[in-house]
């Protein structure tokens, strides 16, 4: 599709991980460039015919197509190889060998239990970066428990403030915890490169589920320990935090953020009610905070008049930090979607047109990219990599086949 332009565009990594973290690493550094060579569990011949095999994530998504596989599985080459078996171990131990990454979301213990684990792999390839991402990480008491998304949700503190407070705690709906797992475990490898730069060895990234959600959780946990505070689940809003909420037009419904003091005055503004603001109750960041409800209550009555559009031209006019609520249909007609690419085009023999999210963040000089559709087969890419990178010969090829192993 495009040329790879990429920062990473020397860097080649080997993914073991299935399901959605260490995919989603995966996804990150091949669009930043990264050859990514996914390791996928082959199909089982059976009675049936071929059963099994390949990542969950090609038969995960909503609505009648699924087609999540087609974002996380972007800009990767697929290779199959059974991990169970030693053939497809030493398939592994041979792709190391010409690796800068590893990465895998294994139950901990799993890799060394394969004759994988870090000491094996830095003794072929010193050099080797391997991430590593699981629930509650590769040390405690807790390591060897499974874990997925929603679990290091609950433990790092996110479904507890989630949701409205007279009902249980929500979720999210997207795997957030998984993504914020593989976005520190990719941000680590980074990090790790840059200090290969100056020790010529590889490291261990130990990217735990619940810590990555524990790390976006602000002071929750300082203001438990010097103030006795617990947050609490609120709904649509930060308590304390006004006004910031979404409101009620005649046609539907518009987010305002309005919490900062001169933020807040342009918005009296634009209410035509400039008096608001010197208001002993509304005055200050912490009164706002205090007398939240009555001020939604009042800045509601008055949305309630308005249109979606009209109210979001009286907020551009008086520059106040406001925007609709999306849907996939409002990002595919957006002009500022389409200004700045943030949703791409592919073409796939599949499913024919349709636009993904594009790569993120934006380097001005080596730009990330979508440069290849998502493998549609398991092992589609094995000739490309035993042969080509690893030097197998047909006959090598067909006793790894007889052996079950790719």
């Amino acid at each position: 599709m495009t040329n790879n332009a990429g920062a990473l565009n020397d860097i080649r990594v080997i993914e073991l991980g299935q399901l959605i973290a260490g995919p989603f690493c995966g996804q990150l550094l091949g669009d930043m460039g990264a050859e990514v060579i996914k390791v996928e569990p082959p199909q089982v011949d059976g009675p049936n015919g071929k059963s099994g095999g390949g990542d969950p994530m090609r038969n995960w998504g909503h609505g009648e197509a699924k087609l999540w596989w087609e974002v996380v599985a972007r800009n990767k080459k697929s290779v199959s190889a059974n991990l169970r078996v030693w053939e497809g171990q030493e398939i592994v131990r041979q792709l190391v060998a010409h690796a800068d990454i590893l990465i895998e979301n294994f139950k901990p213990g799993t890799m060394e239990k394969w004759g994988l684990g870090p000491d094996d792999l830095h003794a072929i390839n010193p050099r080797l970066i391997i991430v590593r991402v699981s629930g509650y990480g590769q040390t405690g008491p807790y390591s060897s428990r499974a874990g997925f998304g929603g679990i290091g949700e609950a433990m790092g503190g996110w479904r507890y403030i989630v949701g409205d407070a007279d009902r249980a705690p929500s979720r999210m709906g997207v795997s957030i915890g998984d993504s914020l797992a593989a976005t520190y475990g990719c941000m680590g490898a980074l990090a790790a490169l840059h200090a290969r730069e100056k020790t010529g060895r590889g490291q261990v990234v130990d990217s735990a589920l619940y810590e990555a959600v524990l790390q976006v959780m602000e002071s929750l946990v300082p203001e438990y320990m010097v103030s006795d505070h617990v947050r609490r689940r609120t709904g649509s809003v930060l308590e304390g935090i006004a006004p910031s909420n979404v409101y009620p037009t005649s046609d539907g419904e518009y987010l305002i953020g309005g919490n900062q003091d001169a933020v807040f005055a342009r918005l009296c503004q634009a209410m035509g009610q400039p008096e608001l603001a010197s208001d002993p109750r509304y005055a200050t960041h912490v009164a706002r905070g205090v007398h939240q409800k009555e001020l939604d209550d009042r800045i509601s009555q008055w949305t309630r008049a308005l249109t979606v559009d009209e109210l979001e031209a009286a907020m551009i006019e008086h520059s106040v930090p406001a925007g609709k609520i999306y849907r996939a249909q409002e990002m595919l007609e957006d002009p500022h979607f389409a200004a700045r690419e943030a949703l791409v085009e592919v073409d796939s023999p599949r499913w024919g047109k349709f636009k993904m999210q594009n790569s993120f963040p934006r380097l001005s000089e080596t730009p990330g990219s979508i440069r290849t559709l998502a493998p549609a087969e398991i092992g589609q890419h094995n000739d490309e990599v035993y042969k080509g990178l690893l030097g197998m010969d047909d006959a090598e090829i067909a006793r790894l086949k007889s052996a079950a192993a790719i």
